[in-house]
């Protein structure tokens, strides 16, 4: 039965999830949101520093939370604009995916997202307060708010470049010419077409983009944050890792966005003092449901490296222990391997369903503070998740109780793993050849 289901799998499902996760367009999205990474972690201390987690009587904490407002001020220009960033990103990938220059794709991938806003004139009595004169841009959006918008934008422009390079509708300098200067002037011809097209369509014509994408988004924003979708999200993830195709990538480029803007909720409460609104963002996942890798594999490198007899699973227990508390799992993954193996899939997949289920009711009912701070995904769990929570000294008790509970589902199936690796090391060479 099992070999017929696996066999289904391979036939009918692994081709299609293996174009998916190479598809040009989702590799760009993930690729250029990825690396926004770096500028979301770093500013997330900043959002500790203002609000460290520390008594509020301590005179440390008074002067940092009523400096908050000025320790914020790289957060803000960070995670707050961050889809500025990102439509840079996914404009430069695109194009590499097409040969076409990434430095060209990415200015006029920016350029195409800033043209969906529409500058706010300060009126004449309020330069004097406001410090500022002219026109201003709206900052709402340039946060998660506007990943959507930057996502469809980055992507029209970087496929009017391809066009007008493809059809040869572009300015072509002599050889002679420097290779950056040519650039530039073979990318005159879509900066037009995108200056002229996109201004059309905000200016002109009057497109609310972020207005009218906000209204198709919501809904999915709002479902991200349910139990259904936690629990559909990490069951794909370990559905597709189970067959060899990167669950985490194919799930998480589809689900990044939708974490980004429940992460950056709660932080823009956090720093308004307001009540946090939701659970299910990305570090949730990463700290209460994937706890050394995916699949809550912590449990399976605990158990192989101290409870298992065989020579094999002794060895690769202690080898991948290590890379396990630091959240890299590959090595169990393909070592064990958890890949289509019928013993270790069931709880490589229940296991974290369980955690999500257990996280998600203990952060609704108040028992751990919700994620505020994007931890670097590499700490050892219960430090990530103290500091993913804003310093919460039950988000370390509730990681531990869940590592507890991942050795014990794993328990069973690596006890027949081990019995049969024991045999078969008991084997003569020539049988097992």
């Amino acid at each position: 039965m099992l070999d017929k289901f696996t066999q289904f799998i391979e036939q009918h499902l692994a081709g299609p999830m293996e174009f998916l996760g190479n598809q040009r367009h989702l590799r760009a999205v993930r690729d250029g949101i990825v690396s926004t990474l770096p500028l979301i972690i770093v500013s997330s201390f900043f959002m500790i520093l203002a609000f460290p987690p520390l008594p509020q009587d301590w005179g440390i904490y008074q002067f940092l939370s009523s400096n908050a407002t000025t320790i914020l001020l790289p957060y803000r220009m960070t995670m707050y604009i961050m889809s500025l960033y990102a439509a840079f990103g996914i404009g430069f990938s695109l194009s590499r995916s097409y040969k076409l220059d990434g430095l060209s794709g990415g200015i006029l991938a920016t350029t195409a997202f800033l043209l969906t806003f529409t500058p706010v004139n300060i009126p004449a009595e309020a330069l004097d307060a406001a410090g500022t004169v002219g026109f201003v841009l709206p900052m709402a959006n340039l946060g998660s708010a506007g990943m959507f918008v930057a996502i469809i934008t980055s992507i029209l422009a970087v496929e009017i470049y391809r066009i007008t390079d493809r059809s040869k509708f572009k300015i072509t300098m002599p050889a002679q010419v420097p290779p950056a200067v040519a650039r530039s002037f073979e990318a005159l011809t879509p900066t037009l077409v995108i200056i002229l097209g996109m201004g059309a369509i905000t200016y002109y014509i009057g497109f609310d983009w972020h207005t009218i994408v906000a209204k198709v988004v919501d809904p999915l924003v709002s479902a991200a944050d349910s139990l259904p979708s936690v629990l559909l999200i990490t069951f794909l993830t370990t559905f597709f890792w189970s067959f060899g195709i990167h669950g985490a990538s194919i799930v998480g480029s589809l689900a990044r966005p939708l974490w980004l803007q429940l992460l950056e909720g709660n932080t823009t409460a956090m720093a308004s003092g307001d009540l946090i609104p939701n659970i299910a963002a990305e570090p949730f996942y990463q700290w209460f449901i994937w706890i050394g890798g995916a699949g809550s594999t912590i449990g399976l490198a605990i158990l192989l490296a101290f409870r298992t007899k065989s020579e094999f699973g002794s060895k690769l227990g202690k080898t991948a222990l290590l890379p396990a508390i630091f959240n890299i799992n590959e090595p169990l993954i393909f070592g064990t391997p958890i890949v289509l193996n019928p013993i270790l899939i069931p709880p490589f997949i229940i296991a974290p369903l369980v955690n999500g289920v257990i996280a998600w009711i203990a952060t609704s009912i108040g028992l751990v503070n919700k994620v505020t701070v994007n931890a670097p995904w590499t700490l050892p769990g219960p430090i990530g998740a103290f500091l993913a929570t804003g310093g919460d000294w039950r988000a370390i008790v509730l990681n531990v109780l869940l590592i507890v509970l991942s050795v014990l589902i794993y328990y069973p199936f690596v006890k027949i793993y081990d019995k049969n690796e024991l045999e078969k090391e008991q084997l003569p060479a020539e049988e097992l050849g």
